[in-house]
């Protein structure tokens, strides 16, 4: 057993972590983990925590492993938002944090997942600690690309760089770590095109394996402006009805603890001098709620978009493996309707739509433009 067990595919970034854990002249004060989402950014930034706290270099079994893994470890912080950006508040109490020499373990390791959300003002603040931290100091940033952070701060920190793993690296991993049966592992990898998280979700949810069949059955239904309108509407409804599951429930124990540490009971009215701080935290939900939405649309898009890849591949007789094995027959049909130029065009709208989506274009007015590209064209 090994914290680097999880980090699945990736063994030339294993392999350089492992040897900056365990040679001095080979460790920096600051990493940047970079890689596709689902590449597993913030699970290798965890088992390099772990094993910089390790006596033996991340055993997986020792206290300091576990509580790292945990994210209990008191000189391990992780920063991981759910709302558009993060903020410089936050931020600033990381610098602060940094400042500190560790209590109980070798090091003092903060990581900063999706480093890339941090806006420019907000990034310079944390340039100095990176310029000169104390000496038992750990930066870890997580960002899709190193074009994703300022220039300023990548050319402070050492590269990672992670690689999409192979589906059957991910399928192993679902079937060792959660049990999961091999074949429907498989096809879950294929499907989530081996996003890790997502994979470990279509396996073992079946309401999201149906969700996604329902994104995909999409490229059918449309066959005119009308079908395109009421398809852009419906993902729309589907994004913000899965948001609000994922956030209600937490929403609500958040805004219950808040009323307690202010002394109000519950039913009955809230003091005026409270409501601000009611009314933050209300924002601060509807923050991360938007950004959930965003997330989920985002998701639907890239299946369509492998969904598509998948036609292009018959359409142009490649020895490739499809992505949607199991929607063999859709794949077929749209392939035989379609010409690849058609089919490249589709491909096009749904990247231009991800593009607005992340620019804050309206989520419906982007769902519609692409829905309305990917109605069949004479």
């Amino acid at each position: 057993m090994s914290v680097w067990d999880e980090v699945v595919g990736q063994e030339s970034a294993v392999a350089m972590l492992r040897a900056s854990v365990t040679r001095a002249e080979a460790m920096t004060h600051a990493w940047l983990v970079t890689g596709p989402p689902g590449s597993g950014r913030s699970v290798a930034a965890r088992a390099f925590a772990a094993a910089l706290q390790c006596e033996q270099g991340g055993c997986g079994a020792c206290h300091a492993c576990t509580t790292t893994l945990a994210g209990t470890h008191p000189d391990v912080t992780l920063l991981a938002t759910d709302k558009v950006v993060i903020t410089i508040d936050e931020v600033r109490d990381l610098v602060g944090t940094a400042a500190r020499t560790p209590t109980l373990g070798r090091w003092r390791v903060i990581i900063v997942e999706d480093a890339d959300r941090m806006a420019e003002r907000t990034t310079n603040l944390l340039l100095k600690s990176i310029e000169e931290p104390p000496p038992h100091t750990v930066w870890v940033l997580c960002a899709p690309s190193v074009q994703d952070v300022l220039p300023t701060i990548r050319s402070r920190c050492r590269a990672v760089v992670l690689r999409v793993p192979p589906a059957d690296a991910v399928a192993d991993l679902l079937v060792r770590r959660d049990g999961v049966d091999p074949a429907v592992a498989l096809t879950a990898a294929r499907a989530a095109q081996s996003h890790v998280g997502m994979a470990r979700r279509l396996a073992r949810d079946e309401g999201a394996r149906e969700r996604r069949s329902a994104v995909l059955g999409i490229a059918r239904r449309i066959r005119g402006v009308g079908d395109a309108v009421l398809a852009a509407g419906e993902l729309v409804d589907v994004a913000k009805q899965e948001a609000a599951a994922a956030t209600e429930e937490r929403d609500a124990a958040e805004k219950a603890e808040l009323l307690r540490a202010l002394g109000v009971v519950d039913g009955e009215p809230l003091p005026p001098k409270l409501r601000s701080q009611v009314k933050q935290l209300e924002e601060g939900q509807k923050r991360r709620a938007t950004r959930r939405q965003r997330d989920v649309l985002d998701r639907a898009m890239l299946d369509l978009l492998s969904l598509y890849r998948d036609v292009l591949v018959v359409q142009l007789g490649a020895d490739v493996d499809p992505v949607n094995t199991e929607h063999a027959g859709t794949v077929r049909d749209l392939a035989r309707d379609s010409t690849p130029e058609q089919t490249i065009r589709r491909m096009d709208a749904i990247a231009v739509a991800r593009q607005r989506l992340d620019g804050n274009v309206a989520p419906l007015l982007a769902c519609e433009a692409m829905t309305i590209a990917l109605r069949p064209q004479g």
